[in-house]
């Protein structure tokens, strides 16, 4: 009889597991929501795990990218940490955020100090009972019949397994299957409503992907997931008086509110920056302020999810304990919670501009010229669910989308193609740069006919050659020659042009280059890490150079490069 080969996880095996859990939670994301009515029945935790998972592929996706040019590609902790760095960054809801736990968990045991360089049954067994405890751990008040409890039984399983990684999995996913169908005996309101846990099921379609990752073959077949499946709510809107950012839908399924009338108005996210012992007062304030506390992370960086009436509290909570960013506030649509009366209906827009920026300065600008805007952090592009939600958040009839980089373009797209199956009519304008998303707001005019504002902002998008500041991270070719970490790069419609060693003199250079070839307006927008002399230097270098050119300045914040440089 021939030998069954062992199956085992390494860094080819998961990418292969986030694209399959992808493909898994897009085919079952509208049952999920579905059925979610636990505490909040808001109909979104199978959109949110969809999120969530897009962020971690994401992140898989450009470490093996990192690796074209050498066979071997990453290692299983490469691959593993990039999951569980790209879910937690780019976590959604409650459901969302145990779910970055979980992947958190097992990247601990994966990709720790002496680990192997491939993932054993052994190894596996570990690293799911490691994901189920961390991710109870990051409850304040864990509640039995929801997603923890299917993460613990999957590990329960996985422990009583004997053999390689997919026998393992295999039982791992066969044991979050019972538990899951056993859900509705756990908790009163699955039961009255008659379905399972949605967050749950979330999680049997992933350790579904993760059976098909480590064996080639497909899990067993679901079990019905709804006795009675409720009727499917409508997506909802989120209040743009409370937008920090990008909102998520808010879902909770393991948090301790009530799943009646009554409960917090407002979800909060937020990632942050902090230390241990300043997230442990966090953890013990927020709870004094609310429920469905979620807080996990590490290292440093931790995402932090609460449902709260007092949203501003909550955080300020984030503010004293380090810097939050990436804030998101969601109210509930349940009914204003000091009127107690319901919330009109929102009128629709005729016209919105949805725009991606690189600093929180940037975003400000654009707000204040009436875009929505989805604020990229330095290395941590968004998600096309993040852009999509931005476009339902501008909530109008015709949305003109700027990516603001040309890596985003295919992302864009793809959130663009969504919005059009809703019935928003979305043009795309390929801009490369915030400072020709500047431009092209700036000839917006939404009185015009939609076709004729997308050509007018499409051409002076076109017209703004844009170049950057920057400082190398490591050394690498250019198009300008080599250059060694710590060198200042300016680059130019996107190629290296200028290599040099002083911040200031390379942007002299780059704005002479692009000046060349002549121009009536120079934009200048300066990060918060730029020498503070720059931006006059190079004001009064276009005044006393350049006759009949005009110069604007603006603070970009946090943004990546020194210095954004457009040139109309």
């Amino acid at each position: 009889m021939a030998q069954v080969p062992q199956t085992f996880l390494d860094g080819l095996a998961v990418r292969t597991w986030c694209g399959l859990a992808l493909r898994a939670l897009g085919r079952a994301r509208a049952e999920i929501d579905a059925i979610n009515v636990y505490p909040v029945a808001d109909g979104d935790t199978g959109t949110n795990l969809y999120l969530t998972v897009e962020s971690a592929a994401t992140a898989v996706e450009a470490v093996f990218a990192g690796y074209e040019t050498q066979p071997a590609g990453p290692t299983l902790a490469d691959a593993v940490r990039a999951m569980a760095h790209g879910a937690l960054i780019g976590a959604r809801g409650n459901s969302g955020t145990i779910l970055a736990q979980l992947l958190r968990g097992m990247a601990q045991v994966l990709a720790a100090d002496g680990a192997q360089p491939r993932c054993d049954g052994p190894a596996l067994r570990l690293a799911l009972r490691r994901a189920a405890d961390s991710a109870r751990q990051a409850v304040a008040h864990p509640v039995e019949g929801t997603v923890l409890t299917v993460a613990s039984a999957a590990a329960d399983a996985a422990e009583r397994a004997d053999g390689d990684c997919g026998t393992v999995a295999r039982a791992a996913h066969q044991g979050a299957r019972a538990a899951l169908a056993a859900t509705p005996a756990q908790l009163g309101v699955l039961a009255r409503a008659g379905v399972v846990d949605a967050g749950g099921s979330g999680l049997v379609a992933v350790l579904g992907a993760l059976v098909e990752a480590c064996t080639g073959e497909t899990a067993d077949a679901e079990p019905d997931r709804v006795a009675s499946t409720p009727n499917a709510l409508p997506d909802p809107e989120p209040d743009p008086e409370t937008e920090a950012g990008p909102a998520p839908a808010p879902d909770a399924d393991a948090g301790d509110c009530a799943a009646e009338d009554g409960g917090p108005a407002f979800e909060v996210i937020y990632l942050l920056e902090a230390d241990d012992t300043a997230v442990a007062r966090l953890r013990t304030r927020l709870d004094a302020l609310g429920d469905s506390l979620v807080v996990v992370g590490g290292d440093g960086l931790w995402n932090v999810h609460v449902h709260v009436d007092d949203a501003g509290a909550a955080v300020e909570a984030g503010v004293e304990a380090g810097r939050p960013y990436r804030i998101r506030i969601t109210h509930f649509g349940l009914g204003d919670v000091h009127t107690g009366g319901p919330r009109p209906p929102r009128e629709r827009a005729q016209r919105a501009v949805v725009a991606v920026v690189p600093g929180q300065g940037l975003a400000e600008l654009y707000t204040e010229a009436g875009a929505t805007t989805v604020l990229a952090r330095p290395g941590e592009p968004p998600a096309s669910g993040e852009l999509l939600a931005a476009v339902r958040r501008a909530h109008a009839r015709e949305v003109v989308l700027l990516p603001n980089d040309a890596e985003l373009r295919d992302t864009a797209a793809a959130a663009a193609e969504q919005a059009r199956t809703e019935g928003v009519r979305v043009a795309l304008i390929p801009t490369r740069s915030a400072v020709q998303g500047l431009a092209a707001l700036a000839v917006s005019e939404p009185g015009r006919r939609f076709d004729e504002d997308v050509v007018q902002m499409t051409s002076a998008a076109g017209a703004t050659r844009y170049g950057e500041v920057v400082v190398a991270e490591h050394r690498s070719w250019t198009t300008a020659g080599i250059c060694q970490a710590g060198d200042v790069l300016g680059l130019i419609d996107g190629d290296v042009a200028v290599i040099g060693a002083d911040v200031t003199a390379t942007a002299e250079t780059v704005l002479d280059r692009m000046l060349q070839a002549g121009g009536e307006l120079v934009t200048l927008v300066i990060g918060d890490e730029a020498p503070e002399t720059v931006a006059a230097h190079l004001e009064t270098r276009v005044r006393e150079s350049y006759l009949a050119v005009d110069t604007v300045v603006y603070g970009g914040g946090h943004q990546g490069a020194l210095l954004l440089i457009g040139v109309e």
